[in-house]
């Protein structure tokens, strides 16, 4: 029994840990990414930079053959080991690892077929030196994607084991080296496929990591055994939505640049790609606000007959997200473009109204994200899916006859448009008809906290009239009196006295442990 508390209490702590972890590596991600990618933006320059994007664009999208098994893995994993099922795990990673294996060949043998075929696909749009340089980075890609597929399910395995410090140091690992190489790679002049090259080593030498791992440390083997049949209907018929999501993600985010790449060109390419690196940015504080929230949605659902609980943390938690959405919102808005003309240089213009153009409308779907988990406790996320494919293929139209007169301002105006359709109106009447969560409610919610943002935003957009220092100096003291105005305006006319709690009561406890 004293064992089992303790293997109990391990958990606990891996996944606290885990979670600090997690929280630090986003923080370093964008932080290092901010640092590096003007580095990077200046030593390859606008079109190198933009044949890096498309090419790593166009062989991501060879990750939809996972077929959202890596899920799978954990979910069925975790469930022989709690059930001590030995021979029956070591089955699975055997089946994974074949059909892993099967995949990486596929995938490789798909981007041969797309090298072949470089110079009908975009010829049009790029010069005969970088076709002929788009053909060397896809090689690489495709060969690293390849091999990343057979090595991916040991990590799949570890998490199924909770070893969340391990993985989560890794990665952190991973993310802080991936740039010390590659300005030392810039700096010897190697360029876009001395990056590549450098990241697919990277990767793959963190994958061995990962298998070292699984026979040294967790001591397991994968040894040849019978597939299960039963068992691979049984995770074909879990992984199916998950697969429909990860092919809609791709066609939703990824073909603008792919469309830029065939009908403009690789300038294009660079511009989208700074812009839409801002919008993701934003969506991680989203995502990273929501997993707080969401483990109760399950338990909450089994206990709320009339749906008033649900609808409660709908409002709740969309309430929070929408109060540091709005504040990120305004300020890349008042900011935004003044930083990228610093912070990228001349020539990306543009991306400020890329990303504005996707930020402004993604904010309600970003703010409602734990409507994600109550479809999914409700067993009711299949309709979700539909509509994000019916958009994603709009999307592709519409950015097709947008590309030509608009440019890069048009595919995100497709984008734009797409998800206030789908993502806006079409889920708000679903979540209000078929799920009963009380959207007026939100919406009045949400208008109440709209006001002193407005008001907050339109007193500090008066800042261009300050005699500040254009740099960045300038722009950082802009950014401190507009986040000190937001956040007293929001405070005295928009939170409430829960989201006031929530900053209140960690000073607190500060404050007393100080006392003591």
């Amino acid at each position: 029994m004293r064992k089992k508390m303790h293997i109990m209490e391990k958990g606990k702590s891996q996944i606290r840990i885990g979670v600090v972890l997690s929280y630090a590596a986003l923080f370093l991600s964008v932080a290092i990414s901010l640092v590096y990618t003007p580095f990077m933006l200046r030593k390859l320059g606008q079109a190198e930079y933009g044949l890096f994007s498309l090419v790593n664009s166009v062989v991501a999208n060879l990750a939809i053959l996972d077929f959202g098994f890596e899920n799978a893995i954990i979910r069925y994993t975790a469930k022989y080991r709690a059930e001590n099922e030995f021979e029956k795990e070591k089955s699975l990673h055997f089946m994974f690892f074949v059909m892993y294996s099967i995949i990486g060949l596929i995938a490789f043998i798909i981007g041969l077929i797309l090298i072949l075929n470089i110079d009908n696909i975009f010829s049009a749009s790029l010069t005969p030196e970088e076709l002929s340089r788009a053909k060397t980075l896809m090689l690489i890609a495709v060969v690293n994607i390849s091999i990343s597929f057979p090595l991916g399910v040991f990590a799949g395995i570890i998490q199924a084991y909770e070893k969340f410090v391990f993985l989560k140091t890794a990665n952190i690992a991973r993310i802080c080296l991936n740039p010390i190489i590659m300005v030392a790679i810039l700096l010897f002049g190697y360029k876009s496929v001395g990056i590549l090259l450098a990241v697919a080593i990277i990767g793959t030498l963190f994958s061995l990591l990962n298998m070292v791992y699984f026979y040294k440390v967790l001591n397991k083997r994968i040894s040849v055994s019978k597939f299960d049949m039963p068992l691979l209907k049984g995770i074909g018929a879990y992984s199916f939505f998950v697969f429909l999501n990860i092919i809609i993600d791709r066609l939703y985010w990824a073909t603008d640049q792919l469309i830029l790449g065939m009908y403009i060109g690789t300038a294009a390419v660079a511009v989208y790609t700074i812009g839409s690196q801002f919008f993701n940015y934003y969506v991680q504080i989203s995502t990273s606000i929501s997993g707080v929230f969401l483990p109760r949605v399950v338990e909450l659902d089994a206990k709320d007959a009339d749906g008033s609980l649900l609808s409660d943390t709908f409002v709740k938690v969309g309430r929070i997200q929408f109060l540091v959405l709005s504040f990120v919102l305004s300020g890349f808005a008042l900011f935004g473009k003044e930083f990228i003309a610093i912070w990228a240089g001349d020539g990306y213009e543009s991306a400020y109204y890329v990303a504005l153009i996707t930020m402004i409308p993604s904010i309600v779907p970003l703010s409602q994200n734990v409507g994600i988990s109550i479809l999914q406790a409700k067993n009711m996320h299949a309709f979700r899916s539909i509509v994000y494919l019916f958009i994603a293929v709009l999307n592709v139209v519409l950015s097709v006859a947008l590309v030509k007169p608009y440019g890069v301002v048009g595919c995100a105006a497709a984008t734009g448009l797409g998800c206030v359709l789908g993502q806006i109106i079409i889920m708000n009447i679903y979540y209000q008809k078929k799920i009963g969560l009380d959207i007026p409610r939100y919406w009045a919610e949400i208008g109440r906290l709209s006001m002193p943002a407005a008001v907050s935003f339109a007193v500090c957009s008066l800042h261009n009239e300050l005699p500040l220092d254009p740099g960045l100096g300038g722009l950082f003291i802009k950014g401190i009196i507009f986040s000190c105005i937001f956040m007293l305006t929001v405070w005295v006319k928009g939170m409430n006295d829960f989201e006031k709690g929530l900053l209140i009561m960690p000073l607190k406890r500060v404050l007393l442990r100080g006392e003591r």
